[in-house]
């Protein structure tokens, strides 16, 4: 089914909760309620013909409130609509960072709630085997959120496992060698390349 229509068809089946949809060169995006996610998801699936979950984001909009969204990419593959497109979003607040796994529609959407569960802290409801996919067990922080600094934060892990302390960031893995920006920037120094990078500051 062509995305416009595949809009339509959501907003007949769950009136209320489904937003207007935006097309941007050829792509079409809906916000949905965050309630109806596992029952939309199967209403793409099994009624329209969107077989294919191509990923799942999320977006920290640290400051804001919701602060969270949810994205989600879905496909058709196969057919008379073959290659159709459709992403839905969902807000999450802070308050409450929790929504319906589609795992049960989708299998596909493991791994991808599981990495969005360890980066950012989101909980998704009827997941299987919702754990870390990343990070170890019992890491305390989740690096993607906006207010997770690049050098990292200390953790109580015992030994010299990485990411159990602070890394300086001058000379990091963020900055690029000083050869690549030679032409640019001459022979200066690693801070010109890493702005957050100060001297006598790790």
């Amino acid at each position: 089914m062509p995305s416009p229509d595949a809009i339509a068809s959501l907003q007949k089946q769950f009136p209320g909760k489904v937003g207007q949809g935006k097309e941007f060169r050829g792509e079409w995006t809906v916000e949905l309620d965050r309630d109806i996610i596992r029952p939309a998801a199967a209403h793409l699936k099994y009624d329209l013909g969107y077989n294919f979950l191509v990923d799942i984001t999320s977006v920290d909009y640290f400051g804001d409130e919701p602060r969270y969204e949810v994205v989600y990419e879905f496909c058709v593959l196969g057919g008379p609509h073959d290659q159709d497109h459709l992403r839905l979003k969902i807000k999450v607040s802070e308050d409450n960072p929790t929504i319906d796994s589609i795992v049960p529609v989708y299998q596909g959407a493991d791994w991808h709630e599981r990495e969005i569960f360890d980066m950012m802290g989101l909980r998704f409801d009827g997941h299987p085997d919702l754990r870390r996919i990343l990070m170890w067990d019992g890491y305390p922080y989740h690096p993607l959120k906006k207010d997770f600094p690049l050098e990292g934060l200390p953790s109580d892990l015992p030994g010299e496992e990485p990411f159990t302390r602070p890394a300086p960031l001058e000379g990091g893995p963020f900055v690029a060698a000083p050869e690549l920006h030679a032409p640019a920037l001459g022979e200066a120094g690693t801070s010109l390349h890493e702005p957050r990078a100060k001297p006598g500051q790790n």
